[in-house]
């Protein structure tokens, strides 16, 4: 055994040590002015306008350390509207719009609402794909080796909720990428705590999407969906992402609300560009798809860095 003394590890103090030191210092009318505090452990300087490149800097740099921690190399994303509930608290909301409209036959905004609230009971069965969706993969990749993938919502309500909640009921953990908003936001009960994410830039909380996106799943929804598809496709067809598996539930959904076959009529986009997506009805279509996509191209790779 040797007798030479031990090399500490580190030359310097952790900013962790550093701001337990500075918080012990004594209370004078110079170390309570705002100048004194540690630059890192100041509110009010982070949020500045000219630290928003250090905020962008952080928000990309956060969730990237926490995922690599947990060993997340490969997820599939499932995008969706905030409005479709479940089944049964569709039926309830759309028994109260029909009542309302019945006693209010005069009342067009009534009944506009009314038949908007049947079509959302119509699509609360995509509340279930996306359940059983995220179940089975959470299932599969348990008992098949090489199969790390991770199911990761954007953490709201919805369509969200059901895919988070799908896997989590297998006893798979399941992130959730939060967004801060003008109005309530918070994420739903089912994201495992420590990758429950929250972000103040639509961009960065993208691009945190695709990093490690081998399938991507996109259910009914409204603008965010959207753009979050159209995003993912324009990343695609430019050659700036490497191709995945993107799939669209809902074919007689996605034809009435975008005329993707328009585009290409009209010299917009090409006709390969059509087979950058699928459509898919199932669950267990879309788990086939994103196998067979993989089993022909030599399976999952590592996932880039930043």
């Amino acid at each position: 055994m040797s007798d030479s003394p031990r090399i500490p590890p580190k030359g310097f103090p952790s900013a962790e040590e550093d701001a337990r030191a500075a918080a012990m210092g004594p209370r004078t009318p110079q170390t309570l002015s705002p100048s004194y505090r540690l630059a890192y452990m100041d509110p009010d300087f982070l949020q500045r306008e000219e630290l928003r490149p250090v905020r962008l800097q952080l928000e990309l740099l956060k969730p990237e350390l926490v995922q690599h921690e947990h060993g997340i190399e490969h997820t599939v994303v499932i995008f969706g509207s905030t409005r479709i509930p479940e089944a049964a608290e569709a039926r309830r909301l759309a028994a109260a719009a029909e009542a309302a409209a019945e006693a209010n036959p005069d009342d067009p905004e009534l009944v506009r609402r009314a038949a908007v609230a049947r079509r959302i009971l119509q699509k609360s069965r995509y509340y279930d794909e996306a359940r059983r969706l995220s179940a089975l993969i959470a299932r599969e990749c348990r008992r098949k080796t090489g199969c790390d993938l991770v199911v990761i919502t954007g953490g709201g309500p919805g369509i969200m909720e059901a895919a988070n909640r799908g896997a989590a009921e297998e006893g798979a953990k399941t992130a959730g990428f939060n967004i801060v908003l003008p109005f309530e936001q918070q994420p739903n009960a089912y994201v495992t705590p420590e990758l429950s994410f929250q972000f103040h830039y639509f961009a960065i909380r993208k691009m945190h999407f695709l990093l490690r996106a081998r399938a991507l799943v996109v259910f009914p929804g409204g603008f965010g969906t959207l753009d979050e598809l159209f995003e993912t496709l324009t990343l695609v067809q430019t050659g700036k992402v490497r191709q995945v598996p993107i799939l669209l539930f809902g074919r007689e959904f996605w034809e009435r609300v975008v005329d993707f076959e328009g585009l290409c009529d009209e010299g917009t986009i090409s006709p390969g560009d059509l087979d950058l997506f699928e459509y898919v009805e199932t669950a267990e279509e879309a788990w086939a798809r994103i196998q067979d996509f993989y089993r022909e191209n030599g399976g999952l790779d590592p996932a880039p860095r930043c």
